[in-house]
């Protein structure tokens, strides 16, 4: 199993607590796009995430470029478990309010 990074953490957490696109991701995280747009392709890579391309049409309308959406599979989630657990244990996140 690849290490995830924190940074990677951060994107995937902000996935899977419902940011959809890139740029609502790094507004989420409060990281650069240059580094949630090559997290976003690397968990994609892995099978972290999957994404789908907005209808151009909805994006015509709204009068902006289309949106890539991102959502997590079961892969992901269980290794955002792994990952924050890690990060938790180092004392970069907080402790999840259920622990």
């Amino acid at each position: 199993m690849p290490y995830t990074t924190y940074p990677t953490t951060l994107v995937l957490q902000a996935v899977a607590d419902g940011a959809r696109y890139g740029f609502d991701i790094a507004d989420r995280t409060g990281l650069q796009t240059g580094t949630v747009y090559p997290a976003l392709r690397r968990l994609e890579t892995l099978g972290f995430v999957r994404s789908t391309w907005e209808s151009e049409k909805v994006a015509r309308r709204e009068q902006r470029p289309a949106r890539r959406y991102y959502e997590i599979t079961r892969t992901g989630a269980a290794e955002l478990a792994v990952a924050m657990k890690r990060f938790v244990n180092l004392g970069r996140l907080p402790a999840p309010r259920n622990a």
